[in-house]
């Protein structure tokens, strides 16, 4: 196929899409008992996964789509990828959608749809109006907060290419930055202060930093450092998912040597602290304990067995917790010493066999 036919065949492929959106947008409006339902199926269209057959129409233009590489940074590629890319090089068919989300603007899953399918077009297009400027930046923070919350409770990164945009494409570039009010870049950073180490992008949080815009105000007294762990501890205590929550305690090794506040420092150690005990409020699990407990003396070495000593007091207080404590005590004793034991037979063994060898 030759490249004008395939671009005109994606482009094609493309517009009938966005009508398809324009149409369910339309019902929206129209079916006011109807429409947080349809709202909803709509965001589930968009947020959904390429298929093979769409994938191969879509790839072959590669005029009209960026090149989206499917790795761990930017996950797999959705259909709101390629609509957002879409609205960017072909604005004037985004526009009829736009039109109708703002009229659904109060409405669930409008500001869901709005970020992925407008978070390109946000830093790309020239907007002069100060108020509309505000309310688009401050829709495409609280629609990516909703989607990445989404992509929390059901442990998946389907929305990772979104938040890869946020944060390489727009938090690490000052001039698309400062494309949206200040109000809204500060509230940006927030936003991926939360989220960053969910989206294994830790080794970008250096970078971050330096890129963090000021705080003037009573509530966020320090420097990018205190404002980011405030967030992070934050967002620990509302994590109710388990293989997320031991996820953030494994990557939040990468805090050590960050020079803290004493209030935040305590505040980190607070949070950390109050996954290591069994029962209320947070009511962790043996593992989210052990592993909150890692992160504690790894980020505080000094004080470590004093801890480890106050906690096992407290522990003695309730006598409930004594059975399953003993049994997990025996069963760690009895797996070291059957690993010792097969690592003592294991090393006889390639004694005996190093002889014959030679």
């Amino acid at each position: 196929m030759s490249p004008p036919a395939a671009t005109s065949r994606t482009s094609a492929y493309l517009s009938a899409l966005t009508l398809e959106i324009q149409k369910k947008l339309q019902r929206a409006l129209a079916s006011p008992t109807q429409r947080r339902n349809l709202l909803q199926e709509l965001f589930a269209d968009v947020a959904l996964e390429v298929d093979d057959r769409a994938r191969d129409i879509i790839l072959t233009g590669k005029d009209i789509i960026s090149h989206h590489s499917e790795d761990e940074t930017q996950g797999p590629l959705c259909f709101y990828d390629v609509l957002a890319d879409y609205f960017v090089r072909e604005p004037e068919n985004g526009n009829p959608v736009l039109d109708l989300i703002i009229q659904l603007w109060s409405q669930s899953f409008a500001s869901h749809i709005f970020s992925l399918l407008f978070h390109k077009w946000l830093f790309e297009v020239q907007i002069d109006n100060a108020e509309v400027l505000l309310r688009y930046s401050s829709a495409l923070v609280q629609g990516a907060t909703n989607v990445f919350w989404i992509d929390i409770q059901t442990n998946t990164r389907r929305f990772q290419s979104l938040f890869w945009y946020l944060l390489e494409e727009v938090a690490l570039v000052p001039e698309r930055l400062k494309k949206i009010p200040l109000q809204a870049q500060r509230d940006l950073f927030l936003l991926l202060s939360r989220f960053i180490l969910f989206y294994n992008l830790a080794d970008k949080l250096e970078s971050f930093l330096k890129h963090f815009p000021d705080f003037p105000t009573a509530f966020f007294v320090g420097g990018p450092a205190d404002n980011f762990v405030i967030e992070l501890t934050d967002q620990l205590q509302k994590l109710k998912v388990e293989p997320v929550l031991l996820h953030y305690l494994s990557q939040i090794t990468v805090l050590q040597g960050m020079e803290l506040r004493m209030t935040t420092s305590t505040r980190l150690k607070a949070c950390l602290y109050s996954f290591t005990s069994p029962g209320g409020p947070m009511y962790p699990t043996r593992v989210v304990r052990h592993a909150a407990w890692e992160a504690l003396d790894f980020l505080f070495p000094v004080g470590r067995y004093p801890r480890h000593l106050i906690s096992l007091f407290f522990r003695l207080l309730y006598p409930w917790y004594w059975p399953s404590s003993c049994w997990n005590f025996i069963m760690s004793c009895v797996q070291a010493v059957l690993y010792y034991i097969f690592s003592l037979i294991f090393s006889v063994w390639e004694k005996l066999i190093k002889p014959r060898k030679s």
